[in-house]
């Protein structure tokens, strides 16, 4: 009966109902029920999940003891008024989506009103079409007041009372006066809201460098700082166009592996840059994580070698090294850190002269034509297999 209400579209999704519809649709708030098949009459219906536009989501109250379902469509407290969201999350999963809200305190919590009736979701969707103009018209406004801001969408409250602006701006905006000709013109309460480049890009969507749709528009709500130190220890190069993503920030999926990566890295010894030998003094490169193999530098005769040395190789030297001793012959028996190429020659790999066979396979067979097409054989050539004499001026005349 809700899809019916709404009318939500299935081949092509609208990307306000899709952000909205029951159904979930290509919605990134929807949270995966790895307890659906356990049948738990204990589990708790106090608390529910109920998710909005864009990634806003929230805790409310179930004290009426709806009998809700993940998808149905539910009217909930808000200020001032009621709003319109979906439940994403129920039962023991709700319970451990709120223990991610930090400072949550439970008294704070909203209630769940009832779940919507008709005249709510008539009324939800005049507001979800009041959207697109009212942000267009904002966009003007804040162009005539000659602010700084880019206002990047608009969301409207389920009864048409209240309305969200989110906005990205690179320094602090006085959107006092904006503010003022906004209420003066929509009648609504006004909430702006900055948000920031990741939010944006998800916000906006696109394809990512690896070929999927990216991260931030599919399943990524919260946003974790990333820093170059995570690509450090992961051997990366520090270039800033590879890891940055098209919000112009560092990649969120440099954090995905960093916990790997730190677990490999415990077994690497530390102040490992120099190690000194009787050989000459080893400047450390990089390492190799997985194969705990760590590329140092020496010169060997006035000339810069790169040796590949296995960790616990390495951690003898170092403890030689604080004793004062210098070990010898320890690049003797490692690798080096040229590659073992195998190398085809081509060139001699067949005779020279393959393209003369061609050619006279070539002359056979264009003169087994001529036979075929009735043409006299070469008057030079006698019946025994000779070749007959000729006059070199007759033929060149």
């Amino acid at each position: 009966m809700e899809d019916r209400i709404i009318n939500i579209p299935t081949d092509n999704c609208d990307e306000n109902y899709c952000s909205f519809s029951a159904k979930g649709c290509c919605n990134k708030l929807n949270v995966y029920d790895w307890l659906a098949d356990i049948n738990d009459p204990l589990a708790q219906s106090r608390y529910v999940e109920v998710r909005f536009k864009n990634t806003r989501k929230g805790i409310y109250e179930n004290n009426l003891d709806l009998p809700l379902q993940v998808g149905d469509i539910v009217a909930v407290e808000s200020s001032p008024g009621h709003d319109i969201g979906i439940v994403s999350a129920i039962g023991q999963i709700a319970c451990y989506q709120m223990r991610k809200i930090k400072n949550l305190r439970l008294a704070e919590i909203k209630k769940i009103y009832r779940k919507a009736r008709a005249n709510d979701i008539k009324k939800w969707q005049e507001a979800i079409a009041l959207e697109r103009p009212t942000m267009l018209r904002t966009r003007e406004l804040a162009e005539e007041l000659g602010l700084s801001m880019k206002i990047g969408d608009t969301e409207f409250q389920g009864d048409k009372t209240k309305a969200i602006f989110y906005y990205i701006a690179e320094e602090r905006v006085d959107f006092r006066e904006l503010i003022k000709r906004m209420a003066e013109e929509f009648h609504i309460r006004i909430e702006m809201k900055q948000i920031g480049a990741r939010q944006e890009a998800g916000r906006i969507g696109g394809i990512g460098p690896c070929g999927r749709e990216l991260c931030c528009t599919t399943w990524m709500s919260d946003f974790n700082s990333v820093s170059t130190n995570s690509a450090r220890l992961q051997e990366l190069t520090l270039n800033p166009q590879k890891l940055a993503g098209q919000c112009s920030k560092l990649k969120c999926c440099l954090n995905y592996e960093l916990g790997v990566y730190l677990d490999a890295r415990k077994d690497f010894p530390e102040n490992a840059s120099v190690l000194r030998t009787k050989e000459g003094e080893a400047h450390h490169i990089k390492n190799d994580i997985f194969k705990k193999q760590m590329y140092y530098e020496v010169r060997i005769n006035d000339i810069p070698t790169i040796k590949i040395l296995d960790v616990d190789t390495v951690k003898s030297i170092v403890e030689q090294n604080r004793n004062g001793i210098l070990p010898e012959n320890v690049f003797e028996m490692q690798k080096t850190g040229s590659r073992s190429i195998s190398y085809t020659d081509e060139l001699n790999s067949e005779s020279i002269t393959r393209f003369d066979k061609a050619k006279k396979q070539n002359k056979n067979k264009n003169r087994n034509r001529g036979k075929k097409q009735g043409k006299p054989q070469d008057s030079h050539q006698k019946q025994d297999g000779t070749p007959k004499p000729t006059n070199d001026k007759n033929e060149q005349q």
